[in-house]
């Protein structure tokens, strides 16, 4: 069995932005998504490249792009196995 979760936060560079009109300047710049994978116990492979690509596109009917992907694992020793994998996107605003 697969588990996919994300959340979501908004982070900013810290750098002060051009003036733009009032509609503009309540849009997010950035938006950060963590999305947990769970690979499955018996067999190969997941459907865990279907959870990332609803996800970017979810993002870019948004009006986001995907800027950068991060990462990171770990393995899983308890009862029902399977590794997780903790994927980081940082979206951008086009």
């Amino acid at each position: 069995m697969e588990e996919a979760s994300s959340t979501m936060a908004s982070v900013n560079d810290g750098q002060s932005e051009p003036a733009r009109s009032p509609k503009a300047s309540k849009q997010k710049p950035y938006v950060v998504l963590q999305v947990t994978l769970k690979e499955k116990f018996i067999g190969t492979g997941s459907g865990n490249l279907t959870e990332l690509e609803n996800v970017i596109n979810r993002q870019a009917a948004k009006g986001y792009r995907l800027h950068t992907i991060t990462t990171a694992s770990a393995h899983s020793s308890g009862f029902a196995g399977g590794d997780r994998i903790q994927a980081t996107l940082v979206f951008e605003r086009i």
